[in-house]
């Protein structure tokens, strides 16, 4: 069956595959542990852990694949910062740690997709880092030099052969995977119930609390109690402030375009520029494979009129693959975007040692997710790991202190919204099938008009730290420019931290619109 999910937009992942759709929790249970998400994160790590035969209970406010698993490009790729960014960080020691666990990930993926017979595509490439102007060669210089000290077999190559344009110089990683990531959730999940596992959608975590003896999970009609709890939520909606001045959440789009079977090597390539692009093929329908360019990042509702960044990316793929077809999907997805460039994985600082977190994915979410997958089943079952100190989301942003004050920076500027006039003078300016904040009196308002011409009015005040939602068009939803919430035009919880939905407001008399005159409908036949 097809599930839920968290945006308008449909992705070739969502229109090539199905994902069991499991029934909410009812009542009071009780689990050894209790994984909130069903993303890849969340599914993995309640997959290994019922391999080492714990109880597990998963639950997702949405469903399986819902939230950001299903907006991915899905591939295996190096760290968002390169290696040469994870070295100038942390160090070469560091950066060797970084790139093993990178190949363990992979090495996990592949063990599972063999053992549970998992049809999802997967694949083995090589990938290709190339420069977007002739002066970023010295970067692809220092990069392959990085990697090669973290003991990835990289190399520099000339062009990336068979694309039918030159690259110019290239890193190649090779190695490399890619599948299609809904089909792999939808084998975990099966084997996770196979193994005695608990799986329910339609299921939002409102809170978390306990001791280190026992947690518990509060949802709207039940709850969860549990010796451990793994958040696995994309962001934590369990941590109020700490975990979120240490990351930003970032839009990412993609374009899909029909090519013909085989008229392109099956390879990933991603580039240096700014705006940067990242390209992979996929299976499509009827035959036909489907280019895949994503990029045009930008925080998450920090754009006025994002719909724009789908046009960017083809125009880019159609000037180098003029082979490409018609364009067959394009969607967005949430990216979260730590300070100094490594994932957040293992004990949550702000609470006992038995809760965990599962965030920071930085662009690699396949791997990240694996990683803390592994991680915190490590920690669960009380094992060393050898990544639990470069993961740990309690460490400092000593590597990103410019990041870490630039984006503090930033959050700071979207409070003084409060003080700005609304976006539009009158409800009677926004067009059906869009949104706009208006003011009236002191506080701000979001109003969507749907298709029909009805009003949806919401407080425009996010419920996790108060900053002013902004309109997203792209994907129909509210989203906070200051730590990435994001809500549908309801009002509901798409994308924390959000706790709680956004309140519905009545709006002032003199912005709704007069009721409509039935008879005089019926008399012009309308």
């Amino acid at each position: 069956m097809r599930g839920a999910t968290n945006g308008s937009s449909t992705s070739l992942w969502m229109d090539t595959a199905t994902v069991p759709v499991f029934p909410p929790l009812a009542g009071s249970q009780e689990a050894e542990v209790c994984v909130i998400g069903a993303g890849i994160a969340g599914l993995t790590t309640a997959y290994l852990l019922a391999l080492q035969d714990k109880d597990v209970v998963v639950i997702d406010a949405l469903g399986v694949g819902a939230g950001e698993t299903g907006r991915t490009t899905a591939h295996f790729f190096p760290p968002d910062e390169w290696y040469h960014g994870i070295e100038r960080r942390f160090g070469r020691v560091q950066a060797k740690l970084v790139a093993g666990s990178y190949a363990r990930a992979l090495q996990m993926v592949e063990s599972i997709v063999r053992r549970e017979g998992i049809a999802c595509e997967f694949e083995h490439l090589d990938g290709y880092l190339v420069a977007q102007h002739d002066d970023d060669q010295p970067a692809l210089e220092r990069e392959c030099d990085a990697a090669v000290r973290a003991g990835v077999p990289a190399e520099l190559v000339s062009g990336v052969p068979g694309l039918g344009y030159d690259t110019g110089p290239a890193v190649r990683y090779p190695g490399q995977a890619q599948l299609h990531p809904l089909k792999y959730l939808d084998g975990l999940a099966r084997a996770i119930i196979r193994r005695g596992g608990r799986i329910h959608g339609a299921s939002h975590a409102r809170r978390i609390r306990g001791d280190h003896r026992r947690q518990v999970v509060t949802l709207d009609h039940a709850e969860v109690r549990a010796q451990h709890v793994v958040v696995a939520t994309h962001t934590p909606f369990n941590d109020r402030v700490v975990m979120h001045t240490k990351q930003a959440g970032y839009r990412s789009y993609v374009v899909g375009l029909r090519v013909p079977h085989r008229a392109l090597p099956h390879l990933l390539l991603w580039d240096l520029g700014d705006p940067y692009h990242y390209v992979r093929l996929a299976s499509g329908i009827d035959g036909d494979e489907v280019l895949l360019v994503g990029g045009a990042d930008h925080k998450t509702g920090q754009d006025e009129h994002p719909g724009h960044h789908y046009d960017e990316l083809e125009r880019w793929a159609r000037e180098r693959f003029p082979l490409a077809r018609e364009l067959a999907w394009r969607w967005s997805g949430e990216v979260m975007e730590p300070n100094d460039g490594l994932a957040f994985l293992g004990r949550n600082p702000m609470d006992d040692d038995n809760v965990y977190l599962i965030t920071g994915d930085s662009g690699n979410g396949m791997t990240h997710c694996t990683i803390g997958a592994m991680l915190v089943t490590d920690l669960v079952m009380e094992r060393p790991n050898p990544w639990s100190a470069l993961y740990d989301p309690a460490r400092k942003p000593v590597h990103g202190l410019g990041e870490f004050a630039s984006a503090q920076a930033n959050v700071a500027a979207r409070y003084g919204e409060w003080l700005s006039g609304g976006e539009v003078e009158s409800v009677q300016a926004i067009a059906p099938g869009e949104g706009a904040v208006l003011r009236e009196g002191l506080r701000r308002v979001a109003v969507y008009r749907d298709p029909e011409g009805a009003l949806h009015a919401l407080s425009a005040r996010c419920t996790h730290l108060g900053c002013a939602v902004h309109w997203n068009g792209a994907e129909q939803s509210w989203d906070c420019p200051c730590h990435a919430s994001r809500f549908d035009t309801e009002g509901n919880v798409l994308h924390g931290p959000a706790p709680t939905p956004l309140a519905k407001i009545v709006l002032a008399p003199g912005d709704a619109p007069p009721p409509r005159d039935r008879r005089s409908r019926a008399r012009r036949g309308v």
